[in-house]
């Protein structure tokens, strides 16, 4: 491919970024094939009815219609037609109605494994993130609509709640559960209802990554401080030999202690104290942030006593 000695032409429905090796992919130019507007479509139809010698049997409505349920497919549109043009009877017209009658609407493009499947999903993510519960349920439903697997879909809004929205609101979580024990309980199509509701919500709840990003530096820090003991006075002590090592000594029972807050260090001493979690002012997490700032003082003030 490179000198030329071999011309390489190809053509697939697939995505080549999924399909084709990277060399490959490197040494060829990509055509992107795109669906056809309502423009274009009209512009078929009119040459249809040139070569046919006789119009279509629509109104101006229904033949809106006609190019809407293409999808951007021309040979998909030149189907509908031949369809019309066979049911219609002599001086027969259709309107919008008549026409779902006569043909049915092509399946959307969509495909489970592939770009239709992922373009939706993220929209529909991006979606919730974006706090457009109208945006979050127009692609839930054209997932569903689709054929995409209701359970797939509720699982995504179980990660969305962690992800995206996390302590801001709690319930958030619940609400997501139990939208997919709705579904595994009552089946399609009742239990979709169960999908779209949490959908809803977790669209319309306050926002909050600060559990996601908590929980992937404390995890980056895990891997790289290694296996360093906790501080001796919160661990255990079950043998004498232990005790006499100094573990478990000093240790202050918080319940115990004023406010039920000691304000002991708990991480290993070689590493220092961290903030991994910082909670903003939204939602839940308002509470959460003056609770923290609080407890906060607390220590500062009692290790300096």
């Amino acid at each position: 491919m490179e000198d030329g000695t071999i011309v390489l032409i190809g053509a697939s429905t697939e995505n080549p970024s999924f399909e084709l090796i990277a060399p490959l992919l490197s040494r060829a130019r990509v055509l992107v094939f795109k669906s056809l507007d309502a423009e274009a479509v009209e512009k078929l139809l009119d040459r249809a009815e040139a070569i046919e010698g006789k119009k279509l049997p629509l109104d101006a409505e229904a033949r809106a219609s006609l190019a809407r349920m293409a999808d951007g497919d021309g040979r998909a549109a030149l189907t509908l037609a031949e369809e019309v043009w066979r049911a219609a009877r002599p001086g027969e017209s259709f309107d919008a109605a008549a026409l779902q009658a006569v043909v049915q609407r092509r399946a959307p493009i969509y495909d489970k494994k592939q770009d239709g499947h992922y373009n939706l999903i993220s929209a529909l993510h991006k979606s919730v993130r974006g706090s457009d519960a109208d945006a979050a349920l127009y692609y839930l439903c054209r997932m569903l609509d689709a054929g995409e697997d209701p359970l797939y879909l509720a699982r995504r809004v179980v990660r969305m709640a962690v992800e995206d929205i996390g302590l801001a609101d709690p319930q958030a979580l619940v609400i997501a559960n139990a939208a997919k024990d709705a579904y595994d309980f009552l089946g399609s199509p009742e239990g979709e209802l169960a999908i779209a509701e949490a959908v809803l919500y977790v669209a319309t709840a306050p926002k909050s990554n600060a559990a996601y990003v908590a929980f992937g530096a404390a995890m980056r820090t895990a891997k790289d401080a290694g296996s360093l003991l906790p501080p001796k006075h919160i661990l255990n002590a079950p043998t004498k030999l232990m005790k006499s090592e100094g573990y478990g000594s000093g240790y202050e029972y918080d319940h115990d202690a004023e406010e039920a807050f000691s304000g002991q260090d708990y991480f290993p001493e070689a590493l220092g104290r961290r903030q991994f979690y910082d909670p903003p002012e939204r939602g839940f997490e308002r509470e959460i942030k003056k609770r923290l700032e609080y407890w906060a003082k607390l220590r500062r003030e009692r290790s300096e006593t």
